[in-house]
């Protein structure tokens, strides 16, 4: 098993045409570059689905073919944090020092602006922001766009299912909205219920959760390398034996980090990213990027094993390829911790390579290319028209960009169902839960 699920991933390094290395085509900057040019980036899964680089113009269909089915994963859009602590553990600490006189004027003028915004999360934690329901409608319209042949059909069937979170329903709501604008005649199913959690959000397998604590000494080490909580301390704190005597420096400049980048889920004037330099963006990230990757791509000594976890999910998608015979659409909501994992599993691009020395991981995977608040994945699948025989041939998008696929392709991004259909079947059927 071992041995197939290293040629599998070595496979998709190598067929990789749309991986990482390129956006549209051109080659791209590094991590440290393009973080430092877009800011927003250092989110990781916090990223603002439009503040992303614009996404790409499609390949056309193969000639004498058209999109009959929409087969869809999508998470939720922006959201606030989940947890109270993410928000009070950081401004404790900085009311903890100002009542002890040790602000500067910019840790004053931080602490205020963090206590303004503060009152927003009550009773709100988890919730989706208005930010994320406007990233679903321009998801939704673009699907709409790109691919009329499916939901401007007379009467199309749009079967909708969500995760019991309200942020993922409502997430679905916006997009079917921009749908049913576009096309009166559709009929839509939507549908929430502990019924679909086995696959829309699994729970983990007992060994897969062990497999993911084999990085924890990796993540320690990255999290104490990569954090330099010195220049931020004094911009923030008047006192640096304070600093030392008091606080866990490192512990609070993530924790201040991960509100910062959490701004852009919401419509504000608050920011705090001009806090940190470029530089610290980019370490902070990277222990994010490690963490992500450890957690549900590549633990060491796993082979890849992180990605099965979405294994119901792969033969949900695959029997609706099988099964469906009228033009439709499929839209499945849940989270990112199931967008990576597919991802991985399906092999897209790069997002299932393997990487040995963790700290040139960004070289080759970067997780804001993968799971932005509201990231996705799209299978298209498309038939002959006018009832020609023909291959039913697929294209993966992945966040509305063309992503190469694990077998050989007919053409452009487009490969055989059939190739594709038993290539994941074999690599389903191969993983044994131990």
């Amino acid at each position: 098993m071992k041995k197939l699920i290293t040629l599998l991933t070595v496979a998709a390094v190598a067929v990789s045409a749309y991986a990482q290395t390129t956006i549209n085509g051109q080659a791209r900057q590094s991590a440290r570059e393009e973080i430092a040019a877009n800011r927003f980036l250092c989110g990781s899964n916090h990223l603002d689905y439009d503040n992303y680089p614009a996404t790409q113009k499609l390949t056309p269909a193969p000639k004498g073919y058209e999109p009959y089915l929409m087969n869809h994963y999508g998470r939720h859009g922006s959201r606030w944090l989940i947890r109270k602590g993410e928000y009070t553990n950081a401004i404790n600490t900085m009311k903890k020092a100002g009542e002890q006189g040790k602000l500067t004027a910019k840790g004053k003028e931080t602490l205020q602006k963090l206590e303004q915004f503060y009152p927003t999360t009550v009773n709100r934690l988890g919730d989706l922001t208005t930010v994320g329901e406007r990233q679903h409608h321009g998801i939704g319209r673009r699907m709409v766009e790109n691919f009329p042949e499916i939901f401007k059909k007379k009467g199309v069937s749009i079967d909708a299912k969500s995760t019991v979170v309200i942020r993922c329903i409502l997430s679905m709501e916006a997009e079917c909205e921009e749908m049913a604008a576009a096309n009166p005649t559709a009929r839509f199913h939507n549908d929430v219920s502990e019924a679909f959690q086995y696959y829309l959000n699994a729970s983990w397998p007992k060994s897969l959760g062990e497999s993911s604590r084999k990085g924890d000494d990796i993540r320690r080490d990255i999290r104490q390398r990569y954090t330099h909580p010195e220049r931020l301390s004094s911009v923030l704190f008047n006192d640096a034996q304070w600093v030392r005597d008091s606080i866990d420096a490192a512990d609070f400049m993530r924790q201040l980090f991960y509100i910062a980048n959490n701004m852009q889920s919401h419509d504000t004037d608050i920011e705090l990213l001009s806090l940190y330099t470029s530089d610290e963006l980019y370490d902070l990230w990277r222990i994010k990027n490690v963490d992500w990757y450890l957690s549900y791509a590549h633990a060491p000594q796993t082979d890849g094993v992180m990605a099965f976890s979405q294994s119901a999910l792969l033969r949900d998608i695959i029997n609706v390829g099988d099964t469906a015979r009228q033009t439709q659409a499929v839209l499945r909501f849940g989270h990112e911790v199931c967008v990576l994992p597919l991802a991985c599993l399906l092999e897209l691009g790069s997002c299932g390579a393997r990487v040995e020395n963790i700290d040139a991981l960004d070289q080759v995977w970067r997780n804001y290319d993968i799971f932005p608040m509201a990231c996705n994945v799209q299978l298209i699948f498309y038939r002959p028209k006018k009832n020609k025989s023909g291959d039913i041939l697929v294209k993966a998008l992945l966040n509305e960009r063309e992503m190469s696929l694990p077998v050989k392709a007919v053409t452009g991004p487009y490969v055989k169902w059939s190739d594709l259909r038993k290539f994941y079947i074999d690599k389903l059927n191969g993983f044994k839960d131990e």
